[in-house]
């Protein structure tokens, strides 16, 4: 069983080794990293602990914009689960409760970078109309929308924002 909270400052070391562990160090290198200016979105951004009060997952996101128009939105990740917790669906609860959480906010589009047999299965699909630092794969940038026609006519370059 997990139990599902509010990343804190006081988890910052365990979820950074467990990025560091899931995706290895020079994950910040990655064009996405590129987009995570700031904080991440403090409501969003969760921590699993186990009954041991160990970090077996964490799910971050922050605020893009997308075009000239400034249509904001989420860019979902870093998702990670560690390697002895995989396969138990952590990843699908943290990404379900987050979306969720997510809707509550009034949040409409989310984006990610990643697999997309994997996203698919959580409604994400392929993003077109979209430009993301290179030498990001368009293959892999996928949205969801969160509420009807979120992105509808929503196209351009995706840029980083603080929110700080």
């Amino acid at each position: 069983m997990y139990r599902l909270s509010q990343e804190t400052p006081d988890d910052l070391y365990e979820v950074e080794y467990l990025y560091d562990l899931a995706f290895a160090p020079g994950r910040t290198a990655l064009s996405s990293y590129r987009l995570r200016a700031g904080a991440p979105i403090g409501e969003l951004s969760l921590v699993a602990r186990d009954d041991l009060d160990i970090v077996a997952g964490a799910i971050r996101y922050w605020p893009v914009v997308i075009g000239d128009t400034g249509h904001s939105a989420l860019l979902l990740g870093p998702v990670a689960v560690h390697p002895t917790r995989q396969g138990e669906g952590l990843g699908r609860l943290l990404i379900i409760q987050s979306l969720e959480l997510a809707i509550k906010a009034g949040w409409s589009r989310v984006i990610l970078i990643g697999d997309a047999p994997y996203y698919e299965r959580l409604g994400f699909s392929k993003a077109e109309g979209l430009e993301f630092p290179p030498p990001t794969n368009p293959e892999r940038v996928l949205v969801k929308p969160l509420t009807d026609g979120a992105f509808e006519g929503v196209t351009g370059a995706v840029h980083s924002i603080t929110n700080d």
